[in-house]
């Protein structure tokens, strides 16, 4: 802190001997005159002030202009630092106060320099990420005008060419008739464009917030042609698997049987057919199970919606796996398919027995929350590993020696087919609950 006091006491310095300076040259001048004209105070005084003025304006204006123009220069660096130009530093030869002053300015210019070297390399890398994703990326303005378009979209929209400044409703006037009708759908979801092997399917993905104070609406275009392809071989391949394994375990003990129940009548040795064909029987019956159920899957029709009230409905679930009902149940009638919905409970409910849970801790519970219908089953079994949890919807998939992993998978299509959703997760204490989240549609929307 003494450095700054002693700058200023030289700047004090220098003006106090520049004012003795010019106070002497009055005095001096005052006192030559006054021996030449010592009856005419008045123009002494006028002579002096003559004198001493203009020597006094000279003197300060000559100190002061170096000041001066350091200040025009600093307002000049502030305006281009406003306007975004960091490239600018000024210079002081005093060494004074404003030194530091314009080295602080200095200090700031470059570290606003850097950030701004920073920010442009940081719009640099995410621009070239943006440009080069093959996710089709659109910013649409509350107006309908494009105001960003990446590569992937170009290419996909306008052949190439730029579409910033066109409107959206133009444009898709010209695109394909699958993707108008899912941008006027509005929300995310699946499209499908062409036929036979020029078929494509997109995912639309739309997102809206607020850009400089205005809606805007961000659209996301991504092609899953192959990926969906990739994923329809893999499931095809684990789908021969299953079919193979279940069919060598059921075929290899029938063709044993069939040929010990040979054996045994041409051995005249009868007594032990009916146990033989009770136990085919059993086989064929779970093989023909086993076929009905892929089949069910494979083909699942599309829900036919009609008002069902919840107390006969649940009723008729008792009748056929037992379980206990928590809670009261909704007292106003929906709208769902009530054949796959109960076929989608009996699948929980089933696996909620199988878990090892009591009769009495397999629970069903229904309630109404806001615009969904929550149905819950729970059980008191050992839950759930993380790896299971994450694959346990995933169709053919099983950790029962002879599951077909098919009860969950299609619980979840028919919740999705009714426009909702399924979850598992771990209960505390032990146990799974499984939800589903079902869209409270009014009795008389059907």
């Amino acid at each position: 802190m003494a450095r700054p006091r002693a700058l200023r006491l030289s700047l004090l310095t220098r003006w106090s001997a520049l004012v003795g300076t010019l106070l002497t040259v009055g005095i001096l001048v005052a006192l030559a005159l006054e021996h030449y004209f010592p009856d005419r105070p008045l123009f002494v005084l006028g002579v002096c002030l003559l004198c001493v003025v203009p020597l006094s304006i000279i003197t300060i204006r000559s100190q002061l202009a170096p000041m001066l123009s350091l200040y025009r220069a600093l307002a000049g660096t502030v305006t281009s630092y406003r306007d975004g130009d960091f490239s600018f530093s000024l210079h002081w030869p005093q060494n004074d106060e404003l030194r530091d002053l314009v080295a602080a300015h200095n200090a700031l210019g470059e570290v606003l320099r850097e950030q701004r070297l920073n920010l442009v390399q940081r719009e640099l890398l995410l621009d070239t990420m943006v440009q080069n994703t093959p996710v089709a990326m659109l910013l649409v303005a509350d107006a309908g005008a494009i105001v960003y378009a990446n590569l992937a979209a170009r290419h996909l929209l306008c052949e190439g060419r730029k579409l910033e400044g066109h409107r959206l409703d133009e444009l898709l006037e010209r695109s394909a008739a699958a993707l108008r009708d899912a941008v006027a759908r509005g929300g995310d979801g699946l499209f499908t464009t062409g036929e036979g092997e020029n078929e494509e399917v997109f995912h639309l993905a739309r997102r809206r917030f607020n850009l400089n104070g205005r809606r805007h609406e961000l659209l996301l275009l991504r092609q899953l042609t192959l990926e969906l392809r990739r994923q329809e071989v893999q499931t095809w391949k684990k789908v021969i698997r299953v079919i193979s394994h279940e069919l060598n375990n059921s075929l290899a003990p029938l063709t044993s049987l069939a040929h010990s129940g040979a054996e045994l009548v041409r051995r005249g040795q009868t007594e032990r057919l009916p146990q033989i064909l009770a136990t085919i029987e059993e086989r064929t019956r779970h093989l023909e199970g086993f076929i009905l159920g892929y089949a069910r899957f494979a083909k699942l029709p599309a829900p036919r919606l009609a008002t069902q009230h919840w107390a006969p409905f649940v009723a008729g679930l008792a009748e056929q796996v037992p379980f206990q009902v928590l809670g009261e149940l909704p007292p106003e009638p929906a709208a769902f398919d009530a054949a796959q919905l109960e076929q989608a409970l009996l699948n929980l409910l089933k696996n909620a027995h199988e878990s090892g849970s009591a009769d009495t801790a397999v629970t069903l519970e229904i309630r109404r929350q806001q615009d969904v219908v929550r149905i819950e089953v729970q059980d008191r079994g050992p839950g759930m590993s993380d790896t299971v949890l994450t694959n346990a919807l995933v169709p053919f998939y099983s950790t029962k020696r002879s599951g077909t992993g098919l009860g969950l998978a299609l619980a979840r299509e028919i919740a999705e087919a009714h426009g909702g959703r399924i979850t598992l997760a771990n209960r505390d204490g032990g146990g799974l609950s499984v939800t589903l989240l079902l869209p409270d549609r009014p009795a008389d929307a059907v």
